[in-house]
């Protein structure tokens, strides 16, 4: 039989992409006229998908060879090759080009301030001149749009080099993702990990963070399929541990210490902060009352061998100005706001000292 270009369009005519419920040829998947070798018997097609993720791209190759083979003999060799309208995603440890340092903040246990340090950390880098972006990693109880006062907010795809990117929220010079921004804030996400950890996975790799000097990432509190996905997906330059002076809080704070020092993991600890470390009421701005013990981080510190980068004092400011989503690090004349910028010229310093003696973390392996 002799094969010319109408008779393999006519075939391909006769598939049905799932994506578009039409043929590949209405859909406009065909991206050249079929080259023919009518030497070797060979027909090669060339099928255009919208990405290298799509669900339907084996089953339609498949189909498209079958009905090649159907309509133009059993004996025609059939070589589907296959194109991306959106070039596919940058490879593990390719996802962040731009960005030099990626800072975990860490807890053992949950309500310890480790968001409120993350924002504010976010905010006084921003402040002192860095670029700047933060992700909300709390997949299960996102907190971010709140304190940055941007619930509202919905971000837009934009295309970059080929690919669609999410466009993320910048407040207060701090480029900000979160997955609150495309949940309802009164509804439960109610989700299996592998789904959570994919959405994470885009949160990252498929947003538009461009050049940033800090990525700021806001992990879930514990050791959850978060943290190993961040893990396994970015080279993470150190993490901050966050705590509270108690010592059930510190108990759980060894443990965050010890899943980054594992011997798979080796992220280096940048150091503690100690949040509510002491309580100043606002009629006496002078007096400190250790409502949760009195230095347990710095004893900690001493004990894990770790700097200790800051201690947050706990006032009434914090959680009001959280709630109203402007975080205490927009103001540096209180005691809170000069306490995160102080953080903030800690954590620079720790890590450029880390980058001039360590060499860059290495992606955990999948296992």
């Amino acid at each position: 039989m002799t094969l010319y270009p109408k008779m393999i369009m006519d075939a391909l005519a006769t598939v049905t992409y799932a994506g578009t419920k039409k043929n590949l040829v209405d859909s406009g998947m065909v991206a050249d006229q079929p080259a023919i070798d009518s030497t070797r018997n060979k027909v090669t097609v060339v099928l255009l998908f919208p990405r290298d993720t799509d669900p339907f791209l084996k089953s339609t190759v498949k189909a498209a060879e079958a009905a090649i083979k159907y309509h133009c003999g059993k004996d025609v060799e059939v070589e589907i090759q296959t194109e991306f309208k959106q070039k596919p995603r940058p490879e593990v440890g390719q996802m962040l080009p731009g960005v030099k340092n990626i800072v975990a903040v860490s807890s053992g246990k949950g309500g310890v301030g480790k968001s409120t340090v993350s924002a504010n950390l976010a905010i006084a880098l921003a402040r002192l001149g860095y670029k700047v972006g933060l992700l909300d990693t709390d997949i299960f109880g996102p907190s971010m749009p709140k304190m940055f006062n941007v619930e509202d907010a919905r971000p837009y795809a934009v295309e970059i080099d080929g690919r669609q990117l999410i466009e993320p929220i910048e407040a207060y010079g701090v480029k900000l993702l979160s997955i609150g921004f495309f949940v309802s804030p009164d509804t439960a996400t109610l989700w299996r990990g592998g789904m959570a950890t994919n959405a994470l996975k885009q949160l990252i790799a498929d947003a538009h963070w461009g050049e940033l000097d800090y990525f700021i990432l806001d992990t879930p509190p514990g050791t959850s399929d978060i943290h190993l996905t961040l893990l396994q997906t970015l080279p993470i330059t150190g993490a901050v541990i966050v705590s509270t002076p108690q010592q059930v809080a510190l108990a759980d704070a060894r443990k965050g210490i010890d899943m980054y020092r594992n011997e798979k993991v080796n992220v280096p600890i940048l150091g503690l902060v100690e949040n509510m470390a002491w309580f100043t009421p606002a009629e006496l701005p002078e007096n400190r009352y250790y409502i949760f013990g009195k230095e347990g981080c710095k004893q900690l510190a001493v004990e894990m061998s770790v700097p200790l980068l800051a201690q947050i004092p706990l006032v009434q400011g914090i959680c009001d100005s959280g709630d109203r989503g402007e975080p205490a690090a927009l103001n540096s004349d209180t005691a809170t706001g000069l306490a995160f910028i102080n953080l903030a010229q800690a954590v620079v310093t720790v890590v450029n000292r880390r980058n001039a003696e360590q060499p860059k973390t290495k992606i955990v392996g999948v296992k």
